[in-house]
């Protein structure tokens, strides 16, 4: 968490699972059982609830020394069935990241590429690393971070889907490059390095892409390769765009 120019990190591991939990569910009513659930992962003590009850006093009494005891009785409440960090949409960066990337969707189905290519860009300039890279991930904390992660790699397709439409073909090709490393079975990605390579005058490079994921698809997952990368395929054999 940062404040002005402070930085806040909780010291007690448990306590940050609690910290993260409530920003990613921010706005939201926490149960106690999902806490329990994230900070013993399934094999609770006696005294859970108890200690929850524990762990959140101190995590408002650490922020209180950092932000002022009034500031986090509004921040961080108690409710009926569990917490609640409430927080403005501009306060949490996933808040920030959700809406640049519709504001960047918005701008696409208006047909304002240049504007939809900056905002895709910004919301993915926001990321400094994995989700929750510093918190030791149960498997509640573990499952938002999959689905945050998901939304980063849309973000990251639909930034290549305008670059790509405005022609950026070799700025996008380092990054498919990465992409597809990470995501060796989305074949989305495959076709569109595929068509990158071609657009950029790299016949070759683009056929032996093609080969590569046929290879993986067929060795891995005993697949065939899909038809918008036969697609792709078909176009750079002879030599024709693929829009």
């Amino acid at each position: 968490m940062r404040h002005g120019a402070s930085v806040y990190r909780p010291r007690g591991p448990k306590v940050r699972k609690l910290l993260a939990l409530l920003i990613v569910r921010a706005n939201e009513t926490v149960p106690v059982d999902h806490l329990i659930d994230e900070l013993w992962e399934g094999d609770p003590p006696a005294t859970a609830v108890n200690t929850v009850r524990t762990h959140v006093y101190h995590l408002r009494q650490e922020l209180g020394q950092w932000l002022g005891h009034e500031a986090v009785q509004d921040l961080l409440t108690t409710e009926a069935t569990g917490y609640a960090l409430n927080a403005e949409e501009h306060q949490t960066d996933l808040a920030v990241f959700r809406r640049t990337c519709a504001r960047g969707r918005q701008e696409l189905r208006a047909g304002h590429l240049e504007a939809a290519y900056e905002s895709f860009g910004d919301a993915l300039g926001m990321w400094r690393g994995p989700a929750l890279a510093d918190v030791r991930q149960g498997h509640v904390l573990a499952a938002h971070a999959r689905e945050i992660e998901e939304l980063q790699l849309h973000a990251q397709e639909k930034w290549i889907e305008v670059a790509m439409r405005l022609g950026y073909y070799r700025e996008v090709l380092p990054q498919l490059r990465n992409l597809v490393a990470s995501h060796p079975y989305n074949e989305w990605l495959h076709a569109r390095l595929i068509d990158a390579l071609h657009q950029s005058g790299r016949r070759g490079d683009a056929l032996r892409a093609f080969q590569d994921v046929r290879t993986v698809l067929a060795h891995e997952l005993g697949l065939e390769p899909s038809e918008d990368l036969r697609r792709m395929q078909r176009c750079v054999l002879v030599g024709s765009r693929a829009s």
